[in-house]
């Protein structure tokens, strides 16, 4: 009886660890899923960005360089020099930089992104490895149980005659 027992704990084990196996396998596989999603986040960001950026550079130069030589225009200043090409100019370094900066911010965006692709990859494999160590637990625990099963049952065959020396 302590034999069968032996096997039938090991064997309980060994499902028990290639269910481990499998739920770690699960949630790498969820956690992996984050990755994809991240990747079409970057997609859509950039994307808009792009967007945005076309419609700022038309905008600036319709609406407010537009309007500053209709003014300017209108008032009988010569386009060509002085103070209305100072404004134009400024305008236009304004621009610039505020384009600089929606740059800079959308690169650091899609920084942010990557870490948390990278993150993601990283928890998936330490779900794999996680469950990779809980299997290679309940494997162990159920060959030492079968081994102390199978001693049990060798010491009561022993003890009982069954096996041993013949006196």
């Amino acid at each position: 009886m302590q034999v069968v027992g032996a096997f039938q704990q090991k064997s309980a084990a060994d499902k028990a660890a290639a269910a481990a196996q499998a739920a770690g396998e699960f949630n790498a596989k969820i956690i992996e899923r984050d990755i994809d999603l991240f990747e079409r986040q970057r997609g859509i960001m950039n994307a808009q960005f792009a967007v945005e950026q076309g419609r700022a550079r038309s905008q600036f130069e319709s609406q407010v360089q537009g309007t500053a030589r209709a003014g300017f225009g209108y008032a009988g200043f010569d386009m060509t020099q002085g103070t209305p090409m100072d404004v134009l100019r400024a305008n236009a370094r304004e621009f610039d930089y505020q384009t600089s900066v929606d740059e800079f911010n959308n690169e650091i965006a899609n920084m942010q992104i990557n870490d948390a692709q990278e993150e993601a990859r990283l928890n998936a494999e330490l779900s794999r490895m996680e469950g990779g160590m809980a299997a290679a637990t309940a494997r162990a625990e159920g060959t030492a149980s079968m081994i102390s099963g199978l001693g049990k049952a060798a010491t009561t065959a022993y003890e009982t005659g069954l096996i041993g020396g013949s006196e």
